[in-house]
């Protein structure tokens, strides 16, 4: 997925089995009126029948998280677009468990106004909403766009509809496996192509501000700061600087595999005998 230019366009709509339109789930984290989401919600209605389930409000770095100490409402809005006044996770729970006619094939999730690379995936609802769908057994793509321009992400239609719509034709698309998708900050024509990448590691600093109320009580602010990244040549954050598209699969299992030996040989196990 590496070359110059950015992917072929896809030729629209895409069909599984007997000739039907492929479903899609729609989500995002920056809530239903984000102009990521409509851009998304565009492109997937190029490649297929799309369902729209999505936080009623902006729900960045939600991580994961589940409403469970309160209920839940839905609002329909349009025909097959509801809003939940929930987390990412909530939504697409909901949408396969009880809201969609229909399972859907694959969940596409953002496109997020911010990047989420690097540990930035731990946090982000974006991606969180993208690992939910995998969870439930459906292949599933997180969108990020790395730059803060939002209001021209239509301009990336074409450009994410033959990206996306190479990976939902795909009959290999892996088990327990999702694509984190991050845009580079730079016009799509100016694109020099995709990058197959794995996670860079980002630390901040500065991002723990203390004040104080007209109270006189302290409070923090966590946000800000600045950001240092590292990581190998084929790390996310450098395609993107680069000016590529970043595809990073990712996995539900996070088991050091290379460490097992070696901590069993701790004898961790013998422990309480």
């Amino acid at each position: 997925m590496t070359g110059s230019g950015g992917p072929e366009e896809s030729s629209g709509s895409t069909e599984k089995g007997g000739g039907s339109r492929t479903r899609i789930l729609v989500t995002n984290d920056d809530g239903i009126h984000a102009t990521g989401i409509e851009v998304l919600t565009a492109v997937a209605t190029r490649l297929g029948d799309v369902r729209v389930v999505a936080p009623d409000r902006q729900q960045s770095a939600s991580s994961h998280s589940l409403t469970l100490h309160r209920p839940l409402r839905v609002t329909e809005v349009g025909s097959g677009k509801h809003v939940i006044d929930g987390t990412p996770t909530d939504c697409v729970l909901l949408a396969v468990n009880r809201l969609l006619d229909a399972v859907p094939e694959f969940v596409v999730s953002g496109v997020n106004h911010g990047p989420n690379m690097g540990e930035d995936v731990l946090y982000s609802g974006t991606v969180a909403a993208a690992m939910e769908g995998t969870i439930l057994g459906i292949p599933s793509i997180a969108v990020s766009f790395v730059g803060s321009e939002y209001a021209h992400l239509e301009r990336w239609e074409e450009f994410l509809t033959g990206l996306i719509g190479g990976l939902i034709d795909r009959d290999d698309f892996p088990d327990e496996t999702f694509f984190n998708i991050n845009l580079p900050d730079r016009e799509p024509a100016e694109v020099r192509g995709v990058r197959v990448t794995s996670l860079g590691r980002r630390v901040y600093s500065d991002s723990l501000s203390k004040a104080e109320d007209p109270h006189g009580r302290d409070y923090y602010w966590i946000g800000g700061g600045e950001s240092h990244w590292s990581g190998g040549e084929d790390s996310d954050f450098r395609a993107v600087r680069a000016g590529y598209a970043s595809v990073t699969p990712l996995h539900l299992d996070l088991t050091n595999h290379r460490l097992l030996e070696e901590v069993r040989s701790w004898h961790l196990e013998e422990t309480g005998e």
